[in-house]
């Protein structure tokens, strides 16, 4: 029985650094344009609009006001979102030089870009 558990603990070993040295393919910036291009698929809509969400919600949730000063401001009220994301596409599309880099990155760029925060 203790040979099994050793075998087993050496097998789980083995297949958690097999795991950790895979490499985990990230969505470039442009396979998201791809598939935030209008119109679309009612699939690649809510795709687009789960992982551009998404990204803003992390920067949102993850910096933290007194350590990091914001560079995204979206002023209220909004833009609409689908306004949002056609602006995304068409600096995706002529910006070319971003198309393989990761989609998450280069969005963030382009949020505080297109939303930047006054200067005080």
């Amino acid at each position: 029985m203790k040979k099994v558990l050793s075998i087993l603990a050496i097998l789980a070993a083995f297949s958690g650094l097999a795991q950790a040295q895979e490499k985990i393919p990230v969505l470039s910036t442009q396979e998201l344009a791809k598939v935030c291009k209008l119109p679309a698929s009612p699939e690649s809509r809510s795709f687009c609009i789960g992982y551009t969400t998404a990204i803003y919600d992390t920067y949102l949730a993850t910096r933290h006001p007194q350590r990091a000063k914001p560079y995204i401001c979206v002023k209220q009220p909004a833009p609409a979102r689908d306004e949002v994301i056609g602006e995304f596409v068409k600096f995706a599309d002529a910006n070319q030089q971003t198309a393989g880099k990761p989609a998450a990155g280069v969005f963030l760029g382009f949020l505080a870009a297109r939303f930047p925060c006054a200067r005080k």
